[in-house]
């Protein structure tokens, strides 16, 4: 009943399109956008060419601003097409539209969504019918003028990208010589790092001769060792003038705390630590007359992410950003190699919980506070290793820490406490997702302990009692989440060497976007051209 019920919905909504067009032509007003609209259906294209997505139904837009959209998919054999309308100033499948502006369907094939992917969009009447998935060929002539013009340009980025290399490398051997011979520190000017968030670019100084006109806003966190900022570049500063960068974190560390705020400069001064998923370091401050040290990062205004789970339920794809994010952050910090290949020291965070984790405004994570870290570096001796003490927050300790039982012999083992924290905050996650059915108050991992348990209750419930945070069986209703408990599962093993790797667990999320049993695609409210519905995104 319910299939004959929605065919008669789409008949009704043809003739009414088709009545509509027609008293439109008969005004002249201008109706909006008309695409092809059938959402998920099989198809033969071959994903080669040119194609025509067999869609025999036509649908007015809801919104004047919505474009037409096909997305080609191939997975496990099964070839579709999904056709839609939708507003480019929303992401669709947690993607923005960038091409719309085409007369024509140009398929671009993207990577990580869990298959073979390729997604078009234009803003002509039905122009999704067509898609091509081949560059569309060029005059000869106009190519020839093109490589003309960007052939000097491309031999100057050269040359200048040449210079400033070797540049930047003998500035960092004169730099580390100066270190070893207990020269003042020395930043160097010339680091730009992005960010994402509303002030998108900051210099690192030379703080021997000057500090950053910064004003302190209001406090926005306090931990053991410092306190964070939220504060403003003043006007004037060459910073915020030529970087337009206006926002900042401030993390304010006492005299007392010195040492905690090296560890951590020393980790961030580290150019390879520069991830997606870490926090953004700007630089650091010797305040000498006010008696403090200063970190200087990005400002996320979303704040951490136990506050944005208490205040906030979360949806299967949200969910997804979350903890995909974390899981990539972690696998940075512990990989030998950058993104583009590079030879790096691993880094072991040894602090992992929610709240040293923040949300960024498009809903993925970035990791910071790195007082506690330590570079897996190969030259370290058992010795050091020994000296680095039992660390971390009791909570979120993995058994072989609680236990002061760490094998010192093997830096893997740091990585493998750091993946037992992952997994406990990936619970947390799920805990505030509303695909697990009845969604409770937030709660932190072991929530009927007190509210900052000391390592000997922690021990009683890991070691002793091998309790782990309760999974439902309603959570392992919904299949994305079923396979994220198993991997959560074998993150917080017992036994260390049991456990998943970081990366490992990145890669599993790449493969669980589509796994909702309620997918975007499927959404009654989304195919009903005359309603607009509203969606307060917190």
């Amino acid at each position: 009943m319910e299939l004959l019920r929605f065919s008669a919905f789409w008949c009704g909504m043809i003739l009414f399109g088709s009545s509509l067009l027609e008293e439109a032509e008969a005004s002249g007003m201008k109706l909006n956008k008309l695409c092809k609209f059938c959402d998920i259906q099989p198809t033969n294209c071959s994903g080669k060419g040119n194609c025509k997505v067999e869609c025999g139904i036509t649908s007015i837009c809801p919104q004047k601003e919505d474009v037409c959209v096909s997305i080609w998919r191939k997975k496990d054999g099964n070839v579709t097409f999904d056709t839609v309308c939708h507003n480019p100033a929303e992401k669709l499948y947690g993607l923005v539209l960038k091409d719309y502006n085409n007369s024509e369907c140009e398929m671009k094939e993207l990577s990580g969504m869990g298959s073979k992917f390729f997604i078009c969009s234009c803003s002509e009447d039905e122009c999704n019918e067509r898609v091509f998935f081949d560059p569309r060929p060029t005059e000869p002539q106009v190519m020839a003028v093109i490589l003309v013009s960007l052939v000097p340009l491309l031999v100057m980025a050269t040359v200048v990208i040449t210079f400033f290399y070797f540049y930047r490398v003998c500035r960092q051997r004169n730099a580390h010589c100066r270190r070893k011979k207990g020269s003042p520190l020395e930043i160097d000017p010339l680091v730009i790092i992005e960010e994402d968030s509303s002030s998108t670019h900051a210099n690192s100084l030379n703080h021997n001769t000057e500090l950053l006109p910064i004003e302190l806003d209001v406090q926005v966190g306090k931990g053991r060792f410092a306190e964070v900022y939220k504060a403003k570049l003043k006007q004037g500063s060459s910073v915020s003038v030529e970087q337009n960068f206006e926002t900042v974190a401030i993390k304010i560390f006492s005299n007392e705390e010195y040492p905690s705020w090296k560890n951590e400069k020393d980790i961030f001064s580290d150019a390879d630590l520069t991830h997606e998923n870490v926090l953004h370091f700007l630089t650091a401050e010797d305040r000498k007359e006010q008696r403090q040290y200063w970190l200087i990062t990005a400002y996320h205004p979303r704040g951490n992410l136990q506050e944005y789970l208490t205040h906030n339920i979360i949806s299967w794809h949200d969910l997804w950003l979350l903890g995909g994010s974390l899981a990539r952050g972690v696998a940075h910090l512990h990989s030998d190699r950058t993104p583009c290949g590079r030879s790096k020291v691993p880094i072991a965070h040894r602090d992992i919980k929610s709240s040293n984790i923040l949300v960024k405004n498009d809903l993925t994570c970035c990791l910071c506070d790195f007082g506690l870290a330590l570079r897996l570096d190969n030259s370290l001796s058992v010795d050091e290793l020994a000296n680095s003490g039992q660390v971390g927050t009791a909570r979120y300790m993995a058994p072989e820490v609680l236990e002061s039982r760490i094998n010192l012999e093997n830096i893997e083992s740091f990585k493998q406490a750091d993946v037992y924290s992952m997994a406990l905050v990936l619970w947390e996650i799920i805990s505030r997702c509303s695909a697990i059915g009845d969604v409770k108050a937030y709660e932190p991992p072991f929530g009927n302990l007190r509210e900052h348990p000391c390592v000997e209750s922690m021990k009683d419930s890991v070691l002793r009692d091998r309790g782990r945070p309760e999974i439902p069986n309603s959570w392992t209703n919904h299949s994305g989440i079923q396979m994220l408990c198993a991997s959560i599962e074998d993150c917080w093993d017992h036994d260390p060497e049991a456990r998943l790797t970081a990366h490992c667990v990145a890669e599993r999320f790449n493969g669980m976007e589509y796994l909702d049993k309620l997918s975007d695609c499927s959404d009654s409210e989304e195919k009903i051209p005359e309603e607009i519905f509203v969606v307060d995104e917190k």
